[in-house]
C-alpha cells in the first residue's frame, strides 16, 4: 500500500476502534447494576444492553446510502456526534429508563457502512481488501480490550464514568476524521464495499445469504444473551469483584484466539469451510447446553465458556468470507450491509431475551435458549451449498473498454478462470470472480 492507503487504513481503523470500544465496555458491567437502580429488572438491564442493536440496525443502511449523497465524512462525523450525545445522556442518568434512552441514541450513530465506503474511496482496487480486513480486525480487538478494561473503569469511576469515557472516545474519533483521515477526491458507489439500494432485494432473495444472515443473527443473539448473566455468575458465584473479572476474560479470550487461528487456516487454505462451519456451530450448541447444566460448577462452566468463545471467534472471522463467496460479484457490498444489520438485530433480541429469561427463570434458561438458537442455526447450516473458492479481483479498465461494456464483458468471460463479471462504469473497473487454478493470467494481463 502507498502512504495514503496506509494512513487511510490506520486512521479509519482507529475511528472504528474508539467507537466499538465505547459500545462494548458496558457489556460486562451493566448486568451488575440490576440492584443499583430502584426500578431496574433483569429485563430492563437486558433491554439497555441490546437496544443499541435495534437502532443500529435501523439506521445503518439508510446512513450508508445518505453518505453517497452528502459525503462520507459528514455522515461519519454526524454519527459520532449522535453517539457522543447518547453517551452523555446515559452518563447523566440516575435511572434505568434514561440509560435505555441513551443507549438507543448511541445506536442511531451508525457509521459502519459509511466508514467502509470511505475506505473504498481512498484505496486502489488491488489494496482495498487489505484495508477492509484491517478495519474489520479492530472490532475483535476492541471487543477483547473492552471486556478487560470495562470492569476496571467501572471499579474506578462507576457506570457513569464508562459513559463519559465513551463520549470522549467519540470526540477523539471526530478529531481523527477531521484532521487525520484523508479527504476523497470523488465519491463512488462501490459494489464491493457499499450498500446499493437497487441490490437490496436481490440480496434478500438469495437463499444462501439469508441463511448466513440468520447465522450471524443467532451468533450475536447468543453472545449478548450470555452477557446478561455471566457477569453476575462471576461476581455472585465465583466471588470475583468487578475489577477482577479480567482474570477470566483475558485468558479465555487469549486461549480462544489461539485455538481459533488453526481452524480458520484449515477452513480457508484447505477449503474445508463448510465442514468447519458445521462443526463449530455444533460446538456452539454443545457449549451452551453444557453451560446450562454446569452453572454451579465453576471450572466446568469456565471450560465450556472457553469452548463457546473458540466457536465464536472462528464463526465471527469466517462468516464474512462466506458472505463474499455466496454473494454475486456485483452485490457483495450490499450483502455485507444486510449481514451486519442482521448481526445488530441479533444483539437486540439477545439482550431482551436474556433479560426476560433471567427475570422469569434462571441463568440456565438463558444458556438453554442459546443452545436452541444454535441448533436451529445448525439445521440451516447443514443445508448450505458448498461454496466456491473463487477470488475477488478488481480490474481497472481503459476508456475504450468502458465505451463498449458489452464487448468487454464478453471478452472477459471468454478468459479461462473468470467466473463472474460486473462492470462499474462510474468507477472505471470490472468486478471479477476468478478461479486461480484455471485462470489464464496472460489473457487477463492484456486488459491491464
Amino acid at each position: 500500500m502507498n502512504k495514503l492507503e496506509k494512513r487511510t487504513a490506520l486512521s479509519l481503523a482507529a475511528v472504528y476502534a474508539v467507537r466499538m470500544l465505547g459500545l462494548f465496555m458496558i457489556l460486562p458491567v451493566l448486568p451488575l447494576y440490576v440492584t443499583h437502580f430502584e426500578e431496574a429488572t433483569p429485563f430492563l438491564i437486558g433491554l439497555a444492553i441490546g437496544i443499541y442493536g435495534l437502532t443500529q440496525a435501523s439506521f445503518q443502511i439508510p446512513l450508508g446510502l445518505l453518505s453517497d449523497r452528502f459525503g462520507r465524512k459528514k455522515i461519519i462525523i454526524g454519527g459520532l456526534l449522535v453517539f457522543a450525545l447518547g453517551s452523555v445522556v446515559a452518563a447523566l442518568s440516575d435511572n434505568i429508563y434514561s440509560i435505555i434512552f441513551g443507549r438507543a441514541i448511541q445506536g442511531m450513530g451508525a457509521i459502519a457502512a459509511a466508514t467502509m465506503a470511505l475506505a473504498a474511496d481512498l484505496t486502489e482496487e488491488n489494496n482495498r481488501a487489505k484495508v477492509m480486513a484491517g478495519i474489520g480486525m479492530t472490532i475483535g480487538i476492541a471487543f477483547a480490550v473492552a471486556m478487560i478494561i470495562g470492569p476496571l473503569i467501572n471499579e474506578w469511576y462507576g457506570l457513569s464514568g464508562i459513559f463519559w469515557i465513551t463520549a470522549l472516545l467519540a470526540l477523539v474519533g471526530i478529531a481523527l476524521v477531521i484532521f487525520v483521515v484523508p479527504q476523497p477526491k470523488r465519491l463512488y458507489h462501490h459494489r464491493d464495499a457499499g450498500v446499493l439500494g437497487d441490490y437490496i432485494l436481490p440480496t434478500l432473495k438469495n437463499s444462501s445469504l439469508l441463511r448466513m444472515n440468520a447465522g450471524v443473527f443467532v451468533l450475536h443473539m447468543i453472545m449478548t444473551a450470555n452477557f446478561t448473566v455471566l457477569p453476575l455468575i462471576f461476581r455472585d458465584q465465583i466471588g470475583l469483584s468487578s475489577a477482577d473479572h479480567w482474570k477470566i476474560y483475558l485468558p479465555i479470550f487469549g486461549l480462544s484466539f489461539i485455538a481459533a487461528v488453526p481452524l480458520i487456516i484449515i477452513a480457508e487454505k484447505y477449503q474445508k469451510i463448510k465442514q468447519m462451519l458445521v462443526g463449530t456451530v455444533f460446538l456452539l450448541a454443545l457449549a451452551q447446553l453444557c453451560m446450562a447444566f454446569n452453572t454451579e460448577q465453576n471450572w466446568w462452566l469456565l471450560l465450556w465458556f472457553l469452548a463457546f468463545f473458540v466457536s465464536f471467534n472462528f464463526l465471527e472471522a469466517i462468516q464474512p468470507s462466506l458472505v463474499a463467496k455466496y454473494a454475486g460479484v456485483n452485490i457483495k457490498g450490499t450483502a455485507m450491509g444486510v449481514f451486519s444489520t442482521a448481526q445488530f438485530l441479533g444483539i437486540f433480541i439477545g439482550g431482551v431475551a436474556g433479560g426476560l429469561l433471567l427475570e422469569n427463570g434462571s441463568a440456565s434458561w438463558v444458556f438453554l435458549f442459546g443452545c436452541i438458537g444454535a441448533i436451529v442455526w445448525l439445521v440451516l447450516t447443514i443445508s448450505l451449498p458448498s461454496p466456491k473458492f473463487y477470488k475477488s479481483h478488481l480490474l481497472k479498465l481503459s476508456q475504450t473498454m468502458l465505451d463498449d461494456t458489452q464487448a468487454t464483458t464478453l471478452a472477459l468471460n471468454d478468459i479461462a478462470g473468470i467466473k463472474e463479471v460486473a462492470i462499474a462504469i462510474d468507477e472505471g473497473v470490472a468486478y471479477l470472480k476468478i478461479d486461480k487454478t484455471e485462470l489464464n493470467e496472460e489473457s487477463l494481463l492484456r486488459f491491464q
